[in-house]
């Protein structure tokens, strides 16, 4: 049984002549939490750019669940099983807590967010089923007793869970979350690790790009470190700990 959810192979991006990813290979395995780490400007967002269909391939292959996903639209991967968040939180800050899920749900929809929001007859019954839905995993993400506020009112902490619980709302198979733990405090940070933890529990799949190494070494089955645009170390936490490459271009001396 093929055990690998994700395969990067040989993956390039470049922008005019700066060359972004240069021939990754990664693979990432199923129900597993795997990182993806390195300093600044190392290639790890555009990886999950081109991964989620925000970017095209330069050259190179992503295979998803054993389907060819290079250059595909990111709705198209969305559809797939593929759901990410950003480096800067994005919710819609003047909508509900409960309307931000309701609309990672309609991707699952039958008619889609557009048709639903004219809200003919027939599809009532539809959008009934989606709140009740978002609601769940509000829930999940423990933030169901602030589900009528504006999402822009929330901390930041919330916010990112807010974008989470969205994600998670389009039932992906692969979940990929880019610096979640940006900006929030050590509690909130233990928290986050408990939920991606919760989150790989329920048989999705976690990538995460992530700068918070005590929450990297902490919650990762695997980490893969980029530099350059380039894989240059990859295994467990342990073993990356202990690299010397590892330690010369990212964590130090």
């Amino acid at each position: 049984m093929n055990n690998t959810i994700l395969e990067i192979i040989r993956l390039k991006k470049t922008f005019g002549g700066v060359i972004a990813v240069n021939d990754l290979d990664l693979t990432v395995a199923k129900e597993s939490i795997t990182a993806v780490i390195g300093p600044n400007g190392a290639g790890k967002t555009t990886i999950f750019n081109l991964t989620a269909g925000f970017l095209a391939p330069t050259s190179g292959s992503l295979i998803f669940d054993n389907q060819d996903i290079s250059g595909k639209k990111s709705y198209e991967i969305a559809r797939l099983g593929i759901s990410r968040t950003f480096q800067h939180v994005q919710i819609f800050p003047e909508m509900t807590v409960l309307e931000n899920i309701m609309i990672g749900r309609h991707v699952r929809s039958r008619a889609g967010l557009f048709v639903s929001s004219l809200l003919p007859y027939f599809l009532r019954k539809e959008e009934s089923k989606i709140q009740e839905d978002a609601e769940k995993y509000l829930e999940f993400v423990g933030l169901q007793p602030v589900s009528g506020k504006h999402a822009g009112e929330l901390s930041l902490g919330n916010q990112r869970m807010v974008e989470i619980a969205r994600a998670l709302a389009s039932e992906p198979k692969l979940l990929l979350l880019d610096e979640p733990a940006s900006g929030l405090n050590a509690r909130e940070t233990l928290l986050l690790g408990d939920l991606i933890n919760k989150i790989k529990d329920t048989r999705i799949t976690v990538m995460l790009v992530e700068h918070d190494m005590e929450l990297v070494m902490d919650i990762s089955d695997h980490v893969a470190v980029i530099n350059f645009g380039q894989l240059i170390a990859t295994g467990t936490p342990s073993s990356v700990q202990e690299n010397q490459d590892v330690i010369s271009a990212y964590l130090g001396e």
